[in-house]
């Protein structure tokens, strides 16, 4: 199971490499003050369907795992499972928007499991006998289920509609969110690798602690970029 869920980990993750906006909720998707959903809705249809020059379907640019699903030729096109009109965009806008929120509520709990597994792992490190025995077992668990997690949260970044208009210019908070996402995302794939080579070589548990630790240092700080 644990081998499974890393190999996957790494198989969805390759596509954060270009990642964009991932966990804030863009202003094209959200409700100003005063409007009502169908009020939103009706304006942006407006945009949409005013002129083919003033405001096009889809951004120029997307991420590969977004232009596989929603790019003009996308499989939900090819397959008209989500046909490319002015109706179906509002849609995907609010398709986006719960994708993002899921995304933003999984980048918390994989926040929290890293704080565990931090606890976990230093007491590891000290424990002996039954209790190294039974600390390991929860530290491996909360291993799974930070893969899961961080995996799930990645996924539904790299998926979701893409917005009306790409990533603006210049130097943004989105930006450094995504800097910092290769980072931890390199971290995760050392991690669970020297995780399994620390089985048959202990003198790797340094490298793999700092590892742990780099890890946890670029996430939280993915996190907090988008708080300021």
């Amino acid at each position: 199971m644990k081998s499974v869920c890393f190999a996957l980990l790494v198989w969805v993750g390759l596509g954060s490499l270009q990642a964009q906006d991932s966990t804030a909720i863009r202003r094209d998707t959200t409700i100003t003050p005063g409007q009502t959903p169908d009020n939103s809705a009706s304006d942006l249809l407006a945009d949409l369907t005013d002129s083919t020059e003033k405001q096009e379907l889809l951004p120029h640019k997307m991420i590969f795992t977004q232009r596989i699903f929603w790019g003009p030729k996308g499989l939900l096109r090819t397959m008209n499972i989500a046909p490319l009109t002015s109706e179906g965009r509002i849609h995907e806008l609010k398709v986006r928007r719960t994708m993002l929120v899921a995304h933003q509520i999984g980048g918390f709990l994989t926040l929290a499991g890293f704080v565990t597994q931090g606890i976990l792992g230093a007491k590891l490190y000290n424990a002996k006998g039954q209790d190294y025995i039974d600390t390991k077992k929860w530290h491996e668990r909360t291993a799974t289920f930070i893969n899961i997690s961080y995996g799930t949260t990645l996924a539904l970044s790299l998926t979701a509609p893409p917005p009306i208009v790409g990533p603006k210019r210049g130097f943004t908070t989105i930006k450094l969110h995504r800097y910092l996402a290769i980072v931890h995302l390199a971290g995760m794939i050392t991690t669970n690798v020297l995780a399994h080579l620390i089985e048959d070589n202990s003198s790797l548990k340094p490298y793999h602690r700092a590892a742990a630790y780099t890890t946890f240092g670029a996430y939280a700080a993915s996190i907090l970029a988008l708080k300021f």
